[in-house]
């Protein structure tokens, strides 16, 4: 199990798919709400002067020196609904990054937000 302690200390470690080819460098973790466990990560991906940030779910992540090993090809993750490097997730976004992924979607039974950013 990954620890929240442990995975702040990997930002700006690369991100790489299970055929170890670079997705982008992880920017932030987000927490399940109701677990309090590390959930997702936002990548960050494209041009240097074009940055945005995709998420990445971190079941069966893999933790090696310099890098974060994810269970996700990299295509799939690039084509995840993406926020700019500056904005944050709308709640009303979540559910599209879970469908995205073919995950089922949980949100507090208040309607509260399924992740949130550590």
């Amino acid at each position: 199990m990954i620890e929240a302690a442990d995975i702040r200390e990997w930002r700006t470690h690369d991100v790489v798919d299970p055929d170890g080819k670079k997705i982008g460098v992880l920017e932030a973790v987000y927490v399940d709400t109701t677990t309090d466990k590390p959930a997702m990560a936002t990548v960050q991906v494209g041009l240097p002067t074009r940055h945005r940030l995709v998420f990445v779910p971190l079941d069966h992540a893999i933790v090696g020196p310099g890098y974060v090993k994810v269970d996700y090809a990299k295509s799939l993750v690039k084509d995840c609904p993406a926020i700019g490097t500056d904005d944050v997730l709308p709640a009303t976004d979540e559910e599209a990054i879970f469908q995205h992924y073919g995950l089922a979607y949980q949100p507090g039974a208040r309607g509260e937000r399924q992740l949130a950013r550590r």
